[in-house]
């Protein structure tokens, strides 16, 4: 992850662990604001690392999860 704040990192790693998981679950763990939590979901998406993914029963939630590698 070339030149990625300390924070998006930090949300690539609890991706990574989790797969997916939701703005809720992000602020439980990380204990960022979700201010940050935003910034960070947006460079990493940005880099291609993650996608966001719209929940089908309530359109304004998200999931978040990590983008797997092409083989």
């Amino acid at each position: 992850m070339p030149e990625m704040p300390i924070s998006a990192r930090m949300i690539y790693l609890v991706l990574k662990e989790k797969k997916v998981a939701r703005l809720c679950e992000l602020l439980d763990i990380t204990g960022l604001s979700k201010r940050t939590i935003l910034y960070s979901v947006k460079k990493l998406k940005e880099s291609n690392l993650i996608d966001v993914l719209i929940c089908l029963n309530d359109t304004r939630e998200r999931f978040y999860c990590i983008k797997l590698k092409n083989q």
